[in-house]
C-alpha cells in the first residue's frame, strides 16, 4: 500500500538549501517513505499524547529528517530537515503543534 506524502513548506525550503548531492539523496529518501514509512534505519521518537501519529526520524549523514506516519489516513508527513549537530530536537513540540 502506498502512503500519501506531504512536506511542510518549511521543510521544502530547508531541502532547497542543502548541498546538491545531499539534496538529491534526501529527496530520494523522502520519496521512498511512500512505500516504506518505517525503514530499518529510522527511529521512533517520543511524542506528546495529543499527537495521533507516530513521530520518526531518519539519519542521512549529518542531516535528520523528522516526519510522522499517520496510519488512520495512510499519510507520511515531513516536518523538518535539520543538521545535527547542533540540532537537538528542541523544536519538536512546535513542529508537532502545527499539526492540530
Amino acid at each position: 500500500m502506498a502512503y500519501q506524502l506531504w512536506i511542510k513548506d518549511e521543510a521544502k525550503a530547508e531541502i532547497g538549501k542543502l548541498p546538491g548531492y545531499m539534496r538529491a539523496q534526501v529527496r530520494r529518501t523522502i520519496e521512498s517513505l511512500r512505500l516504506e514509512p518505517r525503514p530499518y534505519y529510522s527511529v521512533e521518537m517520543t511524542s506528546p499524547a495529543n499527537v495521533n501519529a507516530e513521530v520518526r526520524r531518519l539519519k542521512i549523514e549529518h542531516w535528520r529528517v523528522i516526519y510522522i506516519v499517520d496510519e488512520e489516513w495512510s499519510e507520511v508527513g515531513v516536518l523538518a530537515v535539520r543538521k545535527r549537530p547542533p540540532y537537538e530536537y528542541e523544536d519538536l513540540p512546535e513542529l508537532l503543534a502545527d499539526l492540530d
